[in-house]
């Protein structure tokens, strides 16, 4: 099986990689990525010692596809995956449709050309910020909790959203162009026959993750932490009770070799792929954590609520697990202790990412 992987030097498509070879005898893994994020260049000596064949490029330019090898499959992991991406004051809005919409498409007519099937790495950014602002929670001491106890939007419940939940606008610019990506990807399989995975995915976390403020908060975090570097806990309060979930990238790596190897299930689903409840935590949980093995730092408390700010971001992963028998093997302790000891051991870390 011959795989192409987009963005293959960043943290989610470098571990893609690492985990197709070392589970796969029969797999091929080819790449391209153009160094945008900072950091990324550091995994691309690693992919070639493990036989990945590499090619410098960039998504958004159709004409560097030309030099790309035949493959089934494909696995897009190249994206600008900051939900304030073109509202950040250092991005454009033109950027943000070519990163996350254009590169997309170029890489649907590279599976149009070569007859490759596609999984499409989207987000859980997708659903309608103010029904995610609509979600009734209650406060706990250090965490916000789903409350069962009132009417809630469609498509969630304590278990998380599901992907019936809505993607009515606002969604963000970032969301939007995931959203048409999805779009258009179905649409593509469709008219070209072409089999074609959606995952949406939780917040993605794990050690060597190029982690920054607004994309890899677990990650950051724990940089951050360790460093003494200024954190702060915005809007809801100001006292970090927002909840995200996390996912190791060796569980979605699992979902992945499932849907490329798998002949009995109708491509062309929708997926939630994330840590779900059970690996769900607060900002203030994870600061606490970090004071155990770290060290007190407290974070600066701001009760302001910034535009793109939602509450509690968990995803309900039922489809998934039922449909391939799927359950991550990563708990949030685990990654958590996995990211810590790579802290410990790259100082320098957060200023060699850019954040």
């Amino acid at each position: 099986m011959n795989v192409l992987i987009t963005g293959i030097c960043g943290f989610v498509g470098s571990s893609i990689a690492r985990t197709l070879l070392s589970r796969l005898s029969d797999v091929k893994v080819s790449g391209i990525d153009n160094f945008v994020r900072p950091g990324s260049e550091t995994n691309r000596l690693d992919l070639l010692r493990r036989g990945v064949k590499f090619f410098h490029g960039d998504v958004r330019c159709a004409s560097d596809f030309d030099q790309l090898p035949d493959a089934d499959w494909v696995i897009d992991a190249a994206a600008n995956p900051s939900v304030l991406i073109g509202a950040d004051g250092r991005t454009s809005s033109r950027q943000a449709v070519e990163h996350n919409l254009f590169g997309t498409i170029n890489v649907l007519e590279y599976c149009k050309a070569r007859k490759a099937g596609l999984v499409l790495l989207s987000s859980s950014r997708v659903y309608s910020i103010p029904q995610m602002q609509a979600i009734p929670l209650q406060e706990s001491p250090d965490s916000l909790l789903f409350d069962e106890t009132r009417v809630s939007p469609p498509g969630v419940s304590s278990l998380g959203m599901t992907e019936d939940f809505t993607t009515a606008a606002p969604v963000s610019l970032y969301g939007a162009t995931k959203l048409a990506s999805e779009a258009m990807a179905l649409e593509y399989g469709y008219t070209y026959n072409l089999p074609v995975w959606i995952d949406r995915c939780g917040v993605l976390a794990g050690a060597g993750q190029f982690g920054t403020a607004e994309q890899g908060i677990f990650s950051y975090w724990l940089h951050a932490h360790s460093q003494r570097r200024r954190l702060g806990f915005y809007g809801f309060g100001g006292r970090g009770l927002q909840v995200r979930d996390a996912l190791h990238p060796s569980d979605l790596a699992t979902i992945v070799i499932r849907q490329l190897t798998t002949g009995s299930i109708k491509p062309g689903q929708i997926f939630h792929v994330a840590g779900g409840s059970s690996n769900a935590m607060s900002l203030a949980q994870l600061t606490a954590w970090c004071d155990r093995r770290f060290g007190p730092h407290p974070a600066v408390s701001n009760s302001s609520t910034r535009p793109f700010d939602v509450p509690w971001v968990v995803l309900d992963s039922t489809r998934a697990r039922q449909t391939f028998a799927w359950e991550p093997e990563m708990t949030l302790p685990k990654i958590l202790a996995e990211i810590a000891a790579h802290v410990e051991t790259h100082p320098e870390w957060l200023n060699m990412a850019g954040a």
